[in-house]
């Protein structure tokens, strides 16, 4: 039986929009889902380990990766770069799972051009109000750091048209109901199936 190939799934969201906690929800309830570890030139920190948190590289390497096409997307932050390997997509698509990516709109558009059949998804909070309030309750930003995020959260919600689909996170048993099902509707999907069905249609 001819297995169906794998997704590549990118999701966005505004900081504090419940992103990780839905993630970790999915990697750990639906199999199948790889997640990508992304390369950066920074230092590791205390607790981090190579190949889980990221993979640590050198500037050279770094560059060597841009030059011979290595990396879908990149962003400098903070001094330091960050990318995804597009090896690793290809080899999990292949191998037939799926590969989850956490990136901004800007990383997620790029994915976008080089995986015409991405599926792009973004978190949205209720309304700033509500993010807000979250921010505040996680207790880490001053209310001038609250006030930049939200702009940001505004900058990157504005992007939404660029996107498959929006899970609202309202709710965070309705939002993961919503982003599980996107996953299990794109493996139905006659786009992904279509090797299998010929193969199933051709014993008939």
């Amino acid at each position: 039986m001819v297995e169906p190939r794998g997704s590549v799934f990118v999701i966005s969201a505004p900081s504090g929009a419940g992103k990780s906690t839905l993630v970790a929800r999915l990697l750990d309830d639906v199999g199948g889902i790889s997640f990508s570890v992304s390369y950066t030139t920074r230092a590791p920190r205390d607790g981090e380990v190579d190949g889980r948190d990221y993979h640590f590289v050198d500037d050279a390497t770094f560059d060597r990766m841009l030059v011979e096409g290595g990396l879908v997307e990149w962003v400098r932050a903070y001094g330091n770069r960050y990318g995804t390997g597009k090896a690793w997509i290809e080899a999990q698509v292949e191998a037939g799972r799926d590969a989850l990516l956490d990136l901004e709109t800007h990383g997620a558009r790029r994915v976008k051009e080089l995986f015409p059949d991405a599926v792009l998804i973004i978190l949205a909070p209720p309304s700033a109000e509500s993010l807000a309030a979250r921010l505040r309750g996680r207790g880490k930003d001053s209310e001038a750091q609250i006030a930049t995020r939200l702009e940001q959260a505004k900058h990157e919600l504005e992007r939404w048209p660029h996107y498959d689909y929006i899970v609202l996170n309202d709710d965070i048993e309705a939002a993961y109901a919503s982003l599980k099902a996107v996953v299990l509707a794109t493996r139905a999907s006659t786009a992904r199936m279509a090797d299998l069905a010929q193969s199933i249609l051709e014993k008939f």
